[in-house]
């Protein structure tokens, strides 16, 4: 099927678990034209009904292509998943790999959007046009390779939840075809709270052909030329070949690991979980995406875990046992939760109790939360309510009640600032200054500094919203730039945006995640750090001081970014904005 010349209309599935209908429908192409799909088009969704409670029956659970999903353009298959978050309470929208997205173009749909509640435990089966409702009768605490397991043979793709979703789970994940997680945030538990077990689709009516094809090809080599000479992506200890894990060693060496629930940066033992080790001891092979080069994923006879997961059940709890980050991480994907919040609420409850869990102490820990026993009834809150219920709050080391993840802010301040005005909390992947401050891409700056990173920052976060709305890969972004996949969206769709045209986009649709957490009660307050970060140093290391944070500092650079952004004093968004965001919040 190929759209008119500068067609931007969205096909969009609207299912109603509660009668169980299923209505194919459009979107204004102007909504489309504005919001381009994935995360932007979720956003501007979910602004609809901006106070619905994470866990209610009305509460949409959206999942979004981009318009670049199904073309030739390189590391373009990902999608969006979006909801309001049950452990944040903010919006929530998680970027996920795998098949699912092009299964849903060859579908012939755009987006999904899926409310109410079912009376019964179902899958809900999309095969092209054809939807099903199969009410289900596998035990609760099914592990998800079962689940999948049991799909094999309908040849499509496979979103799911496990376990930890059905038992309240504040962080549950939503798990693609057994491999790719939609994990921050706990968007599993709002499809749990649905009746919801899985989602099976397969396509095969419908392909994505460019307006344009011969500059669709023209971006493709370009962005593939731009792959390959990049030493982060296709290097010796790039992406490609190492995974993730590749950037264990440099955080190490930059001393900004988070070690021990953040109280130090740098873990002593770091080298038994990094990427030449993993090469050495489980031989991975690797696994990508559908269609992308880069490959970033790594297999063995396990999931290898990805760089987030491996420091943090390894250095934040203090364990170098390789083969139980291993085991906690399959614990993790089986029963379908974050890696990143269950092992940093772990790593918080061993501070407050002054203990250490390790080894196989540790994947006990897991295996806790994902039965909810034992501690489990504690950890699968979060650290934040974790602590408040222990007397503690100081110990959770997270923002808007979402954990930090492995890079520590005391190190990178660019990722400082980012972890605060994050609209999903905590997150290094909504603006990822770690490529300008670490890998000096596309150009170096002083990470020790705040000088300039208020407008950096601002502009990452607008990239990074574009990226997620056009069905890109951020890895991408680490050899080609923008200007590269806006020649390719232009070929592929028939409308000719450019670098500054895309920012502005992205500017908008960031804009508006800052207005609905507003509207749900976020202020000023949320957008700052733990306190620990602002009193306590680092490790320090040869050449390299890691001192606290000054508040003063980073306070100041939040006023700067505020008025950057269009926002008040208070962090909420400015009268002018408003008006500016009018037009796109009418129906």
């Amino acid at each position: 099927m190929q759209k008119k010349r500068g067609d931007f209309t969205l096909s969009a599935l609207s299912i109603d678990l509660s009668t169980r209908d299923a209505v194919r429908s459009t979107i204004d192409p102007e909504a489309g034209k504005t919001f381009l799909g994935g995360r932007g088009i979720g956003t501007w969704l979910l602004s609809s009904r901006p106070m619905v409670d994470a866990l209610s029956e009305d509460a949409p659970l959206i999942l979004s292509t981009g318009p670049l999903t199904g073309s030739r353009i390189p590391a373009s298959s990902r999608m969006m998943i979006s909801a309001f978050s049950p452990l944040t309470g903010t919006i929530g929208s998680c970027s996920v790999g795998g098949s699912l997205a092009i299964q849903m173009k060859r579908a012939g749909f755009d987006l999904i959007i899926i409310t109410g509640r079912s009376r019964l435990r179902l899958i809900l089966e999309i095969d092209n046009a054809r939807v099903r409702f199969v009410d289900e009768d596998m035990p609760v605490d099914l592990p998800l390779s079962s689940v999948f397991d049991a799909y094999r043979s309908f040849r499509g793709s496979v979103a799911a939840v496990g376990p930890a979703a059905f038992s309240d789970c504040t962080y549950a994940s939503i798990m693609v075809d057994g491999s790719f997680a939609c994990g921050r945030g706990g968007l599993g538990s709002v499809m749990a709270s649905k009746n919801l077990r899985a989602i099976a689709i397969r396509g095969s009516e419908h392909t994505v052909m460019a307006c344009d094809p011969d500059g669709e090809e023209t971006a493709r080599a370009d962005i593939i030329r731009l792959f390959d000479a990049s030493p982060a992506i296709m290097g010796r200890s790039g992406i490609s070949l190492c995974g993730t894990a590749a950037l264990v060693d440099l955080m190490a060496a930059r001393r900004m690991m988070p070690t021990a629930n953040f109280r130090r940066t740098y873990f002593e033992d770091y080298r038994a979980f990094s990427a030449g080790r993993i090469r050495e001891e489980q031989g991975p092979r690797q696994h990508a995406c559908h269609g992308c080069p880069i490959a970033c994923k790594k297999k063995a006879h396990s999931e290898i875990p990805e760089y987030e997961t491996l420091s943090h059940f390894g250095a934040l709890n203090e364990n170098a046992d390789l083969a139980a980050i291993i085991e906690a991480n399959r614990l993790c994907n089986e029963a379908g939760m974050d890696t990143v919040t269950a092992a940093a609420s772990i790593a918080c409850l061993a501070e407050i109790r002054g203990l250490r869990y390790t080894g196989t102490t540790l994947v006990d820990k897991v295996r806790e939360i994902a039965g909810a026993r034992g501690d489990g009834e504690l950890l699968r809150l979060g650290s934040a309510v974790l602590a408040r219920e222990l007397g503690a709050p100081e110990k959770s080391m997270s923002v808007k009640s979402l954990e930090l993840p492995a890079y520590d802010p005391r190190g990178v301040y660019g990722m400082a600032l980012a972890y605060g005005t994050s609209t999903r909390g905590a997150c290094h992947l909504r603006a990822y200054p770690i490529a300008h401050e670490i890998l000096r891409k596309p150009v170096a700056t002083d990470r020790f500094s705040f000088s300039g990173k208020a407008r950096i920052i601002k502009i990452a976060e607008d990239l990074n919203a574009v990226i997620d709305s056009i069905g890109g890969c951020k890895f991408a972004f680490l050899g080609a730039t923008l200007e590269e996949y806006a020649k390719g969206l232009a070929a592929v769709t028939g409308l000719a945006y450019d670098t500054h045209d895309l920012l502005r986009l992205g500017d908008h649709i960031y804009t508006l995640e800052r207005y609905i957490n507003t509207l749900r009660g976020f202020r000023r307050t949320d957008d700052l750090l733990p306190e620990r970060f602002f009193t306590e140093p680092g490790t320090h290391g040869p050449g390299i001081e890691v001192r606290p944070i000054d508040k003063t500092a980073f306070e100041a650079t939040l006023d700067r970014y505020y008025k950057i952004r269009g926002c008040n004093e208070d962090g909420t968004v400015t009268a002018e904005r408003l008006r500016e965001l009018n037009p796109c919040r009418n129906r």
